[in-house]
């Protein structure tokens, strides 16, 4: 398929028919890539995509134990911190 790159505005854009869009899940915001000669419209990414899996194969490992130590209560809480 070949599309005509228009003017809009004062920017230059390209026309994509909607059912292209709608084939490949496009809708409102891309991820734009560049790669070698290519531009490459992807699904944005969301920052957190894929943590939920990541988090059951941890526990499912178990490896999501807490790595710091109890800080909730020490000698020095105890001895030397008063309110005055």
């Amino acid at each position: 398929m070949k599309a005509r790159i228009v003017r809009i505005g004062n920017s230059t854009g390209l026309w994509l028919p909607k059912s292209i869009l709608k084939l490949v899940g496009l809708d409102k915001e891309v991820e734009i890539q560049i790669r070698g000669g290519s531009i490459v419209l992807k699904k944005p990414m969301h920052p957190r995509s894929g943590w939920a899996k990541a988090l059951r194969a941890m526990a499912k490992g178990r490896d999501d134990v807490l790595l710091d130590f109890d800080t909730s209560m020490s000698s020095w809480d105890e001895e030397e911190w008063q309110w005055r």
